[in-house]
């Protein structure tokens, strides 16, 4: 480049007219140029660097913070030892490190057993006992959050029993699950061999679901552990184990003897894909609006629901018809009637005649019943007992054939022609076809249903007539209603009696075979005699079953009943195996050993709690208080708590194939969204509902879920309870919390550092002994916290206690206590620091108590790290804190007086864009002597905590003061002068302003939409009320934040 000089005198002939430049000009100019010098051999250097034409450029590497590696635990310490605690407390709080090592420990220090620290399990204990069961989760693979749900609850309170001094005993099982676990094993042998269980007979299918059980079920109970679950492992129990086994036999035995199980041929739900007898809670009842295709395993072809056809019987003898309408077509084959109301004047001169069955030889009688609506469709029914409840009542009262037209696989059986043979929907297809040729179709119409769908196979449910085993219910009922009536028995929420009463008032008798190879065996033996001049009866006869403990024993029994020779009878035990239910039922006291009189069984039966999700408050909870009550003359628990169900962010069920099923571990240890994926792969979802899972996954995880640790889930869950019938979870709720545990550590860290010398310190602090002001304030703010805590658990309000946990460590003691500690340490009293150290002390010891139930691990690794007098070997066995006579609600009160003062400054501070280390003055202006008291008490507290360098009272306000109102008699005047450049401040002021005017005009403008109040939604519109109230309040700040800077 030329030099200015040059440059100047070539120039000089084009303006030679020009004056010439002065010095001072010359020496701009040669500043500028050499500023133009700098930037162009700035640009020539970029474009010395730049890619060749035609190069794929890359892109510069992005500066990132640099992120310090989470601590991990790498001391060797042997399981069951204690943590090696010697080393220094990590930077930051990492789930991992805490989360190590504690676990094995407290398990081999017995901490979670009722002997711990007891001579015997029965000794008095002035506390009492607290004992409740686990609801066993199924074996079928890994806990889901709903499991997770249920242990952060019933662990917190398992806890919280134990730090109270109780003799506390949780107990841990596993449930065998018998359809889930069949299918799910049916499911895999087919995959992976292309077997089925057929292939392989009884005996070794049962083998295979022993292999599979002890993999996932030690798979089960160490996610248990990982979630910190304080169960008693040494009485750990699964429902086929062998003492389980005796106990369900003997129920059986015990209930048939005296009457309460009987055998009986009805309508069951029957799962043709199973083939087996379902419970009720294994029926989905899916609603469709009218004509839909719905998928059936076993058929290629979607097949039609949601729609009524019409066709007509002929009348026998005549040329009337009756026309009559059904759901399902195919059912037809199976009509031994038509019923009409007595009362319809339409089909009087019918009573009493046939109509003809146009594919079999059947003549169908014309029957009267009551039940039969007269205004719906043609007012006459056909009936098929066999296959509709309803039609089965009918059947009974008019004494009709039962006449049953599937198989166990849904294919149709009998005299049906062409008919025979067919699985029941193509059937369905087959029948509409020749209906039409014989001139007998008349309609169809679309008709909203529910169609039976299960749960467990996806087929739809058939109502088939089976001999199977049932339980009276009905005393049983009537006592379980009472309970409830009485008090005797206590339901929380107390709305869930509704639901109970509902229940016993239309309890039905409950069929407990099922046509399944896993499960327990149904001890009932069908009798058959080798000679055949002695009378045989069938199957269905009960009088020829034999229910006994043992073949032996059935063998004793049948000769006795039958007066035969016991070499002459032959015995064959019912294939079926009973309902997990039944199995669950007895849980409460089989666990310790019924029917034998143990010392478990005396000391711990009745236990003192039941805790679970509402959903099952009468497939288990009930029918628990039944056998309790009938077995052993005592409720199996005093109260029952129900939880609410978990659903994910969206309000959606968990479900598999919609990929929002969470496994506590992902949570716990983090996982990528590749991982998520990988799950789905793994597992036995139809390949056809991965896609649609990893969907969405990818829309509800795009970048994964983040570790949070086991402490942060379980806070998490039980913060969310409330008193609603479901929870909507949201992981970063739970991430949330993880910072929360973060906030505590880092606290208790900083914290930590004022004890640095030998003193050990105790809780024994009395009121009288405070020195410290702010000392009495945190003393009264944690009583506050204890109380709060101790009502939660005892009326179960978890939120409420987690909340009280939260608000002490996050906003008093860390926000505020913490802060006003550090002049105090500075340069405070010997005396003032002593008392300081020693409050501290007992809101570290306390506080962690406080939070144990909820945060097991966090809490015990800086338990252990606190200078204890009197240390507990563990936090878990520590005593749970119920000292509440500190509280002081003058004290709070007149602290929340300063706080609001300061919030009031600090929030002025944010609005003048004023970092926390530029310190500003304060006056305090009151015409009313009490808050100017208050505030001059805390005077230096105040300073702190709202970052002033100085608070000044009675004087006066220089100028260039912010004037802020705190009450309507307290004005504090914040010194801005000589901080603030006015003229920014009011620029960036103006901008924020304007932005926030076009939220307000877009807001105001959608809001007197014609439309809005109905088709925006509720909640949708109460954000858009709160964001336009606080950005209005915003405006009117700022307008009078300019005012004040434009007078500086």
């Amino acid at each position: 480049m030329p030099e200015p000089e040059q440059r100047n005198e070539a120039s000089a002939p084009e303006g030679a007219g020009e004056p010439p430049k002065t010095a001072k000009q010359l020496e701009k100019e040669r500043l500028k140029a050499e500023k133009l010098a700098k930037l162009q051999a700035k640009l020539d250097k970029k474009a010395a660097a730049a890619p060749a034409a035609g190069e794929k450029k890359e892109k510069p590497e992005k500066r990132t913070k640099e992120v310090k590696e989470a601590a991990v635990y790498t001391a060797e310490t042997a399981p069951g030892e204690k943590k090696d605690l010697s080393g220094p407390l990590p930077d930051a709080y990492s789930p991992r490190y805490v989360e190590a090592q504690w676990y094995s420990w407290w398990e081999k220090e017995g901490f979670f057993t009722p002997e711990y620290g007891r001579p015997s399990i029965d000794a008095p204990n002035p506390n009492g006992n607290f004992v409740m069961i686990i609801p066993p989760p199924n074996v079928t693979g890994s806990l889901h959050l709903g499991h997770a749900l249920t242990n952060a609850i019933e662990d917190a309170i398992t806890r919280y029993h134990r730090m109270k001094g109780r003799t506390t005993l949780w107990v841990p099982g596993c449930d065998h699950a018998g359809i889930a676990t069949q299918v799910v094993v049916e499911k895999l042998l087919w995959r992976d061999e292309k077997l089925s269980r057929h292939d392989l007979g009884r005996e070794k299918f049962i083998e295979r679901i022993w292999d599979w059980r002890r993999e996932k079920g030690g798979r089960i109970y160490e996610q248990l552990k990982s979630l910190g679950s304080s169960y008693d492992w040494t009485r750990v129990a699964f429902t086929m184990d062998p003492k389980l086994c005796r106990a369900v036999t003997e129920a059986f035995v015990r209930l048939h003897e005296e009457g309460s199980i009987y055998r009986s041929s009805r309508l069951v739900n029957w799962s043709c894909t199973l083939r087996s007898a379902i419970s009720d809670i294994e029926v989905d009842k899916v609603e469709i609006p009218g004509r839909t295709f719905l998928s059936i395993p076993g058929y290629d072809e979607k097949v039609e629901f949601g729609v009524l056809v019409k066709f007509a019987y002929k009348v026998e003898g005549s040329d009337e018809e009756v026309v009559v309408a059904t759901t399902r077509i195919e059912t037809m084959l199976g009509d031994t009637a038509v019923a009409v109301h007595p009362q319809d004047e339409r089909y009087k001169h019918l009573h009493g005649k046939f109509v003809v069955h146009p594919f079999s030889t059947r003549r169908l009688p014309i029957v009267c019943d009551e039940f039969v609506d007269i205004a719906f469709g043609t007012g006459a029914v056909k009936i098929t007992p066999a296959h509709d409840p309803n039609d089965y009542e009918v059947g009974k009262r008019c004494n009709l054939p039962f006449i049953t037209i599937f198989n166990d696989d849904g294919f149709i059986i009998g005299d049906y022609g062409e008919f025979t043979g067919m699985k029941r929907f193509e059937c369905r297809k087959q029948i509409l076809i020749k209906l039409k040729e014989l001139g007998l179709y008349r309609e169809t119409l679309n008709n909203p249903m529910v169609v039976p769908i299960c749960s467990r196979s996806k087929d739809v449910v058939e109502p088939l007539i089976k001999p199977q085993w049932y339980v009276n219910c009905s005393d049983m009922a009537a006592s379980a209603t009472e309970a409830v009536r009485s008090g005797a028995l206590k339901i929380v929420p107390e709305h869930h009696t509704k639901t109970w009463y509902h229940w016993m008032d239309g309890i039905r008798d409950w069929c407990v075979s099922r046509q399944l190879w896993w499960g327990h065996r149904i001890p009932a033996y069908h009798v058959s005699f080798s000679d055949p001049s002695i009378q045989t009866g069938s199957a269905d006869d009960e009088q020829y079953w034999i229910v006994a403990r043992s073949e032996e024993e059935a063998l004793a029994k049948a000769s006795e009943r039958f007066g035969v020779e016991a070499s002459k009878i032959i015995l064959k035990q019912d294939e079926d195996v009973l309902d997990t239910w039944f199995s669950s039922g007895i849980f409460p006291f089989s666990v310790f050993g019924w029917p034998d009189k143990t010392k478990d069984l005396e000391t711990f039966y009745p236990t003192s709690l039941l805790e679970t999700g509402h959903d099952i408050l009468f497939f288990w909870v009930a029918r628990m208080v039944f056998f309790g009550q009938k077995l052993l003359g005592k409720l199996p628990f005093k109260e029952v708590y129900l939880h609410p169900m978990v659903r994910d962010a969206h309000g959606r069920k968990m479900s598999k194939s919609l990929g929002n099923v969470i496994d506590p571990m992902d949570v716990i240890r983090g996982i990528t969204l590749e991982g998520l994926h990988a799950q789905l792969v793994g597992s036995n979802l139809d390949p056809r509902e991965i896609e649609k899972a990893k969907a969405g996954q990818k829309q509800d995880y795009p970048q994964g879920i983040p570790e949070c640790g086991s402490d942060a889930l379980r806070f998490a869950l039980c913060a969310y309870i409330t008193q609603a019938r479901d929870i909507n979870l949201d992981i970063n709720r739970v991430q949330g919390y993880r910072f929360f545990c973060n906030k505590l550590w880092n606290a208790t860290k900083f914290a930590l550092l004022y004890f640095n010398g030998t003193e050990k310190f105790d809780t024994e602090l009395a009121a009288s002994e405070v020195v410290n002001q702010m000392d009495a304030w945190i003393l009264s703010r944690l009583s506050a916290a204890i109380e709060a805590c101790n009502q939660g658990f005892e009326t179960y309000d978890f939120a409420a206690a987690t909340s009280a946990c939260y608000a002490f460590w996050l906003y008093d003691l860390c926000d505020v206590y913490l802060e006003c500690l550090k002049p105090i340490f500075q340069s405070g009293s010997e005396q003032q620091q002593a008392a300081a150290r020693r409050t501290l002390y007992v809101c570290l010891d306390y506080g962690l108590r406080l939070l144990s139930p909820f945060m097991p691990f966090i809490t015990e690794e800086l338990y252990q790290r606190l200078p204890r007098a009197k240390p507990a070997p563990s936090i878990c066995v520590a005593s749970y804190p119920s000292n509440v006579s500190w509280r002081s609600s003058k004290v709070e009160s007149d602290v929340e007086f300063v706080q609001k003062a300061a919030r009031i400054i600090r929030s002025a501070r944010s609005d003048y864009n004023l970092p926390n280390k530029t310190k500003t003055e304060a006056y305090v202006v009151c015409t009313d002597p009490a808050p100017n008291e208050i505030l001059k008490r805390y005077a230096d507290d105040l300073a702190t905590i709202s970052y002033c360098s100085k608070v000044v009272f009675d004087g006066e306000a220089p100028a260039g003061c912010a004037i802020l109102t705190v009450t309507g008699q307290c004005e504090v005047h914040l010194l801005l002068k000589g901080l603030v450049e006015a003229d920014k401040e009011i620029a960036k002021l103006q901008k924020k302003r304007d932005q926030l005017v076009q939220t307000v005009g877009k807001l105001t403008q959608a809001s007197q939409a014609a439309d809005y109040a109905t088709k925006v939604p509720a909640e949708v519109q109460a954000a858009n009320e709160t964001k336009l109230s606080e950005s209005q309040a915003e405006i009117e700040r700022i307008a009078a934040a300019i005012e004040t800077l434009k007078l500086m």
